[in-house]
Parts: structure tokens; sequence; C-alpha cells
């Protein structure tokens, strides 16, 4: 079983380098562009389904997606929202520092184990109810970079930009990551385009530390 990973178009909020998380913040028009563009690029394979957080910015994603797939939309799945960052969201990184600097606690925030226990048993139960087939999910940063550190923990993944496509197989109960920026993507990522930690200060932070 093949499941694809697509981080949602991008938002006002990724523009102004605010932390969404929970925060139900819609596609802007650029968003909205990266959607069509990398459905474009996903019609190249054959799909059998389509499921997405349930937030509008993955959802409309999704829609987008599917339309150009010739697929129905997207069906929500609760358990694959992005990571609830608590008082840091709407935050840009100057706002972050302030409020909270490097080191301290963010009343709220989940962390990525919390994050990993909720949505990994989701797409196990995905990949249960659709053997031997291609299935699409469309969901956040957090939610893939959260994913990542279970999967394939060993590695310093880099950027995920909005609308960017990550691949795993899943085989005897357990997931591998078949590619971090898949080919099939490649076309629909502009040079030099922001990714997650670029957008996302608290995320960051988490993976500067990683890194050291």
């Amino acid at each position: 079983m093949l499941l694809y990973l697509v981080r949602h178009g991008e938002t006002d909020w990724n523009l102004q380098r605010r932390i969404q998380g929970s925060t139900d913040i819609p596609l802007n028009e650029t968003g909205r562009e990266q959607a069509v563009a990398t459905g474009r690029l996903l019609a190249r394979r054959r799909w059998d389904a389509i499921y997405s957080s349930p937030l509008s910015r993955a959802m409309e994603t999704g829609e987008l997606i599917a339309r150009e797939l010739g697929m129905p939309g997207p069906i929500p799945v609760e358990t694959l929202v992005e990571r609830n960052y608590g008082e840091a969201e709407g935050l840009a990184d100057p706002e972050l520092s302030q409020r909270f600097p490097e080191g301290s606690e963010v009343p709220g925030r989940e962390s990525r184990e919390e994050v990993v226990a909720r949505v990994f048993p989701a797409l196990m139960q995905l990949a249960e109810e659709h053997p031997d087939q291609a299935v699409l999910v469309v969901s956040h940063g957090g939610v893939i970079r959260s994913i990542l550190s279970v999967v394939d923990p060993d590695r310093d993944h880099g950027r995920i930009a909005n609308g960017s496509v990550h691949s795993f197989r899943h085989d005897n109960g357990s997931f591998e990551l078949i590619a971090f920026n898949d080919p099939i993507e490649e076309e629909s990522l502009e040079p030099g385009a922001p990714g997650l930690d670029e957008q996302n200060a608290i995320e960051g932070r988490e993976d500067a530390g990683v890194r050291r």
C-alpha cells in the first residue's frame, strides 16, 4: 500500500510567518495555485482515495487536487488536524521570542509525541482499509514532520514546503519512507520557496535542536 502525505497550500499566515496550528486559516490565492499545480503533477499516477485534515486550508487543497484528478473530494479525518501550538498560535517569530524565549514552555502546546499518538493510528487504519492501493492524505507541516520523526528519525529532511508531497510504503504493519519531496512534485516547488521551519518558529527551534 502506498501513502502520499501532501502539505496544504500557502495561507496568509504562512506568508506572514505566523504560527497556525489548529487555527483555521484559509488558503490564499498562491496556495490555491500551488494546490492546482500539485494536483496536475499527481495526475501522472493513479489514485484510489483522498483523505484530508478537516481544517479548511487542507480540505480546499484536497478539493482542488481531486478536481485535477477527476476524483470525489477528500474525506475529512479529524485526527489528521495540525499540531496545536497553544498560546503561540497567531504569533510571528519576534512576538514568539518576546513572549516565550527559547527554552521556555508554551502553554497548551502539543508535543510531537502527542501528535504521533493521534495521527499514526489514523494512518495505519487507512493503510489497512486500502490494501494494495495508493492513497493521498492532505495534512500539515507539523503533522508530516512528526510522522517523519518516527518513520525516518535519523535523517535531516529539510524544507516541508506548501504543496509538497512525501511518499511512504506500508508493509507488514509498518511504514517506510520512499521519498521526502517525492520527485513527482519537484516541478511545483519554486526555487527557495519557504518551508515549515521558516514559517513556524517553534518547529524551527525544535529541528535546530535535533540537528545540533
